[in-house]
């Protein structure tokens, strides 16, 4: 319908200005503090959500957040460096901005579950970034990846929609409010991966800001309401 298609167009749109202004900001930042910065967004999408869908935001989600929300502080002022000059603050400023773009990315995603399946989403979600991405070409120019990196791009491809068809399809289950607050636990893959493949050790910093988000998460995790689309259009 007319009103699913504008939704898939303005998510579209915003995730592609959310992307640029975020690889823009982590060329300049260090990746620990860009990805602290990053996670703003599920505390601002909580409050959006209530503004925009009339979601009901109980105290318990309200202090989970800010239990992930302080544990994320701590890894940041475990690892962020200082006096980084007038780049990393531009930087920073990118990816605040980004994180508002994503809060907003969140409650559309709420909406588009509520009408549309997960591979309707990631379809046109994929295909409007590229035109908005192409439109912009004649612009800023491009550069075509050397053959050595295609494999890992389209490996990275793959990754993205995977992940773009599971989150449609929790957003479809659950309110937007419930599940912003998981969005913290991509920190501790981000460690463990980062342990894995860069061996990069984690600092007892790192360790007490992980300890902090998976209390927050669990503290969250009581049983939402039921948000089954079908339900909600039967009703």
């Amino acid at each position: 319908s007319q009103s699913t298609m504008r939704l898939h167009i303005a998510r579209g749109a915003l995730s592609t200005v959310m992307g640029l202004l975020f690889f823009w900001g982590l060329a300049r930042v260090p990746l620990a503090q860009a990805i602290a910065l990053a996670f703003i967004a599920p505390l601002i999408a909580l409050f959006l959500a209530a503004v925009l869908l009339k979601e009901t935001v109980g105290g318990r989600t309200v202090g989970a957040s800010l239990v992930a929300f302080v544990g994320v502080l701590v890894i940041f002022v475990g690892q962020a460096q200082a006096d980084l000059g007038r780049e990393a603050t531009v930087g920073s400023l990118a990816i605040l901005a980004s994180a508002v773009c994503y809060a907003l990315n969140i409650i559309l995603m709420r909406r588009q579950a509520q009408v549309a399946g997960p591979v309707e989403i990631a379809f046109f979600q994929s295909l409007i970034v590229t035109l908005v991405v192409a439109a912009l070409i004649p612009l800023v120019g491009i550069e075509v990846p050397a053959a050595i990196h295609w494999p890992w791009l389209v490996f990275a491809a793959s990754l993205a929609i995977a992940s773009h068809m599971l989150l449609s399809w929790a957003y479809a289950r659950a309110e937007a409010n419930y599940l912003a607050a998981t969005e913290y636990t991509s920190f501790l893959w981000a460690a463990l991966f980062g342990w894995l493949v860069f061996q990069e050790a984690l600092s007892p910093y790192t360790l007490a800001g992980a300890a902090m988000i998976v209390a927050g998460c669990i503290l969250a995790a009581s049983k939402p309401g039921e948000a089954s689309p079908r339900l909600e259009a039967a009703t």
